[in-house]
């Protein structure tokens, strides 16, 4: 019996002692990190500088691969299909808790096919004007969609965005109809906002604020619970009367599922320590407008759930379609 014991001790130690040494060892090549839309976005700063703090750290360099389309589900299909052997990651946005609800065909299972990693950052969403129109804040909004509905117009990244759905909330609860504008991303409707062409933009404090801050645009209201840095003479959306509609952007890391415990809790202590350098949280505060988070894997989790639960049922209700 004790020959026995002893025989089952020393498989599990050796079952055990690969994992292990694999951790210790990795990596040992290249890993490639796959930021799933164009150059230029906001993952794409983030990914980079994520990307040169690790292969100062680990000694092996981090590559970004740029893999666009489909809301961001292509190069994170490509990801979640790779093996998990920690040489392939993905930095998500939220468009990742919705495009489960508004793409058919999805490459990959969300829940199934990918382990989360860490919840890096969070910003507000900003809702803007050009200096020209009337709108100075959220009451003088409502009260020309009242007036004439309809006919007030507002912009967001594409339908299905957080934007857009965040959009679709307040006017329910402000009892105004708007229309919605939808672009293929947040440059061009920058662009429009800026050229007068739409009345109303909403996306990422990132991308909003620096316009605000300039003058070429007005801020009209954020998202968060608190007013923002980069903004601080816009008022949040509960100082204008609406409460508990605070949403935010959000930034994430996935490996494909499987990826071996060791791996993965080496791979999150790096982060972890990454963004926790002075020059990487400047840059995402004042680039992203980001308030670093550095989640466990387990609390990402809890969290794209309920993001999941959240904007599911709100596209359910509003019959919101991808195109």
């Amino acid at each position: 019996m004790v020959r026995i014991f002893l025989l089952a001790l020393a498989l599990f130690a050796g079952a055990a002692a690969p994992a292990h040494a694999h951790a210790e060892q990795w990596p040992a090549k290249p890993v490639r990190l796959v930021v799933p839309f164009p150059p230029g976005g906001s993952a794409d700063p983030l990914a980079r500088a994520l990307g040169a703090k690790l292969s100062e750290s680990l000694g092996q360099p981090f590559v970004i691969e740029n893999r666009a389309g489909a809301s961001g589900s292509i190069g994170t299909g490509v990801v979640a299909k790779s093996p998990p052997d920690g040489y392939s990651f993905v930095i998500v946005f939220d468009t990742h808790a919705v495009n489960p609800f508004l793409i058919a065909d999805m490459p990959y299972d969300t829940l199934k096919d990918l382990d989360p990693v860490m919840l890096v950052g969070t910003a507000p969403l900003a809702l803007a004007t050009h200096p020209s129109t009337p709108y100075a804040s959220l009451a003088d909004v409502v009260a020309a969609a009242k007036a004439k509905p309809g006919v007030v117009t507002f912009g967001s990244v594409q339908n299905g965005s957080t934007g857009h759905l965040q959009m679709l909330l307040w006017q329910q609860a402000a009892g105004a109809e708007l229309t919605h504008a939808p672009y293929r991303g947040a440059a061009p409707m920058v662009v429009d906002l800026l050229g007068g062409h739409i009345d109303l933009g909403i996306g990422s404090a990132a991308v909003i604020g620096p316009q605000v801050k300039s003058g070429k645009l007005r801020g009209i209201a954020v998202t968060s619970a608190e007013r923002v840095a980069s903004m601080p003479d816009t008022a949040t959306l509960a100082e204008q009367g609406f409460s508990n509609l605070d949403t935010y952007a959000w930034w994430g890391i996935y490996a494909p599922a499987g990826l071996p415990k060791p791996i993965l809790d080496k791979f999150h202590a790096e982060l972890v320590n990454a963004l926790d350098q002075p020059d990487v949280k400047q840059l995402l505060q004042e680039q992203l407008g980001m308030q670093v988070v550095a989640s466990t894997p387990e609390d990402f989790r809890t969290f794209v759930d309920a993001e999941m639960e959240k904007w599911g049922a709100t596209i359910r209700k509003y019959g919101v379609k991808l195109d």
